[in-house]
């Protein structure tokens, strides 16, 4: 009795580590999705600035994001509701600030995202002007979302967060001896006048509106009530570990090659320059390594944005209309095909007119203002009488946590809407 006791319990072990295993990948994608161009800059400039010093800000950025994206999840699982009723409980100003964001966002978003994809695919294969580079990877959005198979979406979502894996930690492995006269720069410090910047690395790591998509994500694994609670924060946490690395080998690549230097990188195209600084201080092939590295960072971004938020605009469409969906169906409507549509093609215009100033102003504006909206949101649902039962509701804990998101969003919102005014 006591062996079969022993062997049921060991078989029990077995099959809840494999199940472990197998439910990796939703976190993965939300993680992955919200590192993009912008967040490899952030990481380089820092190593090269500052050497070591700001691991601190990333690692700290990394479980911020964590606690934002387990709140999502968990007002799924707890309350059998989507992020947007949640939003649409609160009033119509919730709904309606999302509508508009959704749009003007995604207009411009449908350019800005493909053009990142263009710089790396553009310094490998430069016979294609980057316009068509863009129009391609439009395409190439397109045409692996447009049916909303999920499944094939995740697949391939994991193989390129491998190359990203991979290539740029693999490029940090080959730096590591440069960095024997920089360990002394790792002490956590905030020098004067860097606040904003810590904070907005802070901010950078994993961070984008995907986070809201994530409860639909893991819907589509069929976790629908609070007993996948413990597998999504797994799930949550392996995404987020990995994202960190990610993040920190970037900072070790620009601290090891360019610390010192007074060499400075300078927005998305100073990634493809460094890219050239790795081929001739380590060898050519380094060169491809991370320029592939930072293509998939970039079209991780696209696939992300044209999947997650296609499946919120399709929830606001049918909760704004009443409309008899299931939640298991959203990717299926007209109304995430259109918005798939509304990525891809209205922005290819963007690559030809230029982008108006007013419409820049308006997604700069509405960008800041997504991710504290998210965090205040995710405070009154979760802490809600109305919503939830008492057992059910956040502790000090998650309310500390999200709190400290809201802060950190509401102080980076104030400062590039100050920068955009």
């Amino acid at each position: 009795m006591k062996d079969m006791l022993k062997n049921s319990k060991t078989l029990l072990t077995k099959e809840a580590s494999s199940k472990k295993w197998t439910i990796i990948g939703p976190g993965l994608i939300v993680a992955a999705t919200g590192v993009g161009a912008g967040d490899l800059v952030a990481a380089l400039v820092a190593g090269t600035n500052y050497g070591l010093m700001f691991m601190w800000a990333i690692i700290v950025g990394a479980i911020l994001k964590f606690a934002l994206n387990e709140g999502v999840s968990r007002w799924h699982l707890i309350s059998g509701k989507t992020i947007f009723e949640g939003w649409q409980a609160m009033g119509k100003w919730a709904s309606g600030y999302f509508g508009i964001y959704a749009i003007i966002w995604g207009f411009v978003y449908g350019a800005a995202g493909t053009s990142s994809c263009t710089l790396a695919m553009s310094a490998m294969f430069p016979s294609i002007p980057l316009w068509g580079w863009a129009i391609i990877h439009g395409l190439a959005g397109f045409a692996l979302t447009w049916r909303g198979r999920f499944q094939m979406f995740q697949r391939i979502m994991n193989v390129l967060v491998a190359i990203m894996f991979i290539t740029v930690v693999g490029s940090a492995i080959l730096v590591l001896p440069q960095l024997d006269g920089l360990w002394h720069t790792a002490v956590p410090q905030l020098p004067k006048g860097s606040l904003f910047y810590a904070l907005g690395l802070i901010g950078g790591v994993g961070g984008s509106i995907t986070m809201a998509s994530y409860g639909y994500w893991i819907q589509e694994n069929q976790w629908k009530d609070r007993s996948h609670i413990s597998f999504m924060r797994y799930d949550s946490a392996v995404a987020y570990i990995v994202t960190a690395i990610f993040t920190l080998s970037l900072l070790v690549l620009g601290a090891a090659l360019l610390f010192g230097t007074h060499y400075s990188i300078s927005g998305e195209q100073g990634l493809v320059s460094f890219a050239s600084i790795m081929g001739n201080e380590l060898h050519p092939a380094a060169r491809w390594l991370f320029l592939l590295g930072f293509w998939s960072a970039s079209f991780t971004s696209v696939l992300g944005v044209w999947n997650g938020v296609a499946y919120l605009f399709a929830d606001f469409i049918r909760t704004i209309r009443a409309a008899h969906i299931e939640k298991e169906h959203l990717n299926q409507t007209k109304a995430y095909r259109f918005y798939v549509f509304w990525l891809t093609f209205p922005p290819m215009l963007l690559h030809f007119i230029g982008k108006p100033v007013g419409l820049i102003i308006a997604y700069g504006a509405l960008g800041a203002l997504f991710m504290p909206f998210l965090a205040v949101t995710l405070l009154w649902l979760l802490n809600s009488k109305k919503q939830l039962p008492e057992q059910e509701r956040n502790h000090w804990f998650s309310n500390l946590f999200l709190s400290l998101c809201l802060l950190l969003f509401a102080v980076l919102a104030a400062s590039e809407l100050r920068h955009l005014f």
